[in-house]
């Protein structure tokens, strides 16, 4: 981001009354790749076609506040490969995770982690370090750091199902699986933020898996956790989380965890998620992002725009797809959004 977008979005987050709606995309290794022509081998383990690859799209689309912003990951792979799972890469797709954790009571096997020096946290570290400069050159800056959450942590070590059934049959096992995650992350954020510098003031966390259970099993076992890492942050840092997973058991309080941003799914209509949490949280969201994202036409897609921005009211609102940007999200339909973001801009504030 630039400063200037960055600015922006803290006081989206903070819901402070801006000039017009802001545009903003979550993007990573599913999107960025295919849509600048390389290999995800190349994107991962090169670190100029990495560059390269981010300071085109960002040239491309100037306007779009993209989040975290030169993000440096190695697909799903950091969180779990410091905690013994095996991650397998591929030349065309994201890692895929081969779950180790057969029984979860041998967590307590597992060594203590060192984000400094283990697997692909210390790779993402040095990559970090040694690119921050070649980033700074550019006039942007380092904003957030970014990490899954406990839950989706747990479950690329433990396999979701499996952790699913333990939730029942074996609390008091994944509790503890669950705590030595938070510590992980919380670790994980810091250095994170330290290997970027004095610029970043937010932190992004990811946990779909939330969305998986109910509000009971949501209070026991996630609210905990996740508030423990906001905590772990100063106050007035912007706090994004994203589910694109149901969020009924979670939203109303994600607030209360520390939250001051939610970016979710398809399923929760922005009309519905902005009555229930609307004035508590900045909803960054939610055309959907592979019907009509990837599948709609450009004329779909101004409509599904029109629609969340007209649901909103153009406040308490970042305009994004609903998640990550998918795959195959073409250009034409990226452009949509920014015209159909435009036309409300200039009907709604007198300027585009």
């Amino acid at each position: 981001m630039t400063p200037a977008q960055w600015s922006t979005f803290k006081k989206a987050a903070r819901r402070e009354k801006l000039d017009k709606v802001p545009m903003a995309l979550i993007i990573d290794s599913p999107w960025i790749p295919g849509y600048v022509g390389v290999s995800h081998l190349d994107f991962f383990l090169d670190p100029q076609v990495w560059f390269q690859s981010h300071h085109r799209i960002h040239r491309e689309f100037p306007d779009i506040i993209f989040v975290p912003g030169w993000w440096l990951e190695y697909g799903m792979a950091a969180e779990p490969s410091v905690l013994g799972t095996k991650i397998k890469f591929w030349p065309n797709n994201t890692p895929s995770e081969v779950h180790m954790l057969n029984n979860i009571e041998d967590m307590d096997q597992l060594p203590e982690v060192e984000v400094e020096a283990d697997s692909f946290m210390a790779l993402t570290l040095h990559r970090l370090r040694m690119q921050r400069q070649q980033v700074l050159d550019t006039g942007e800056i380092f904003t957030m750091a970014t990490a899954r959450g406990p839950m989706c942590t747990a479950g690329f070590v433990r396999n979701t199902s499996d952790l699913m059934m333990d939730l029942v049959e074996k609390p008091e096992w994944v509790h503890k699986l669950l705590d030595r995650c938070t510590r992980l992350i919380i670790d994980w954020l810091k250095a994170q933020a330290k290997a970027m510098g004095p610029t970043v003031e937010g932190i992004f966390l990811l946990d779909d898996i939330v969305g998986f259970v109910n509000e009971e099993h949501y209070m026991e076992f996630c609210h905990p956790y996740l508030k423990r890492i906001c905590d772990a942050f100063p106050p007035d840092w912007v706090k994004l989380y994203h589910n694109d997973a149901s969020i009924e058991a979670c939203l109303e309080h994600l607030p209360d965890c520390g939250f001051n941003m939610l970016n979710w799914g398809k399923q929760t209509d922005f009309a519905k998620v902005k009555a229930r949490v609307g004035h508590r949280l900045c909803l960054m969201g939610n055309v959907n992002p592979l019907e009509i994202g990837v599948r709609g036409t450009p004329a779909e897609v101004r409509a599904a725009t029109l629609d969340v921005l007209e649901k909103s009211g153009g406040e308490g609102i970042v305009l994004s797809v609903g998640g990550g940007t998918s795959p195959g999200m073409p250009r034409q339909n990226i452009v949509a959004m920014q015209q159909a973001l435009a036309e409300f801009n200039l009907a709604h504030f007198g300027r585009s």
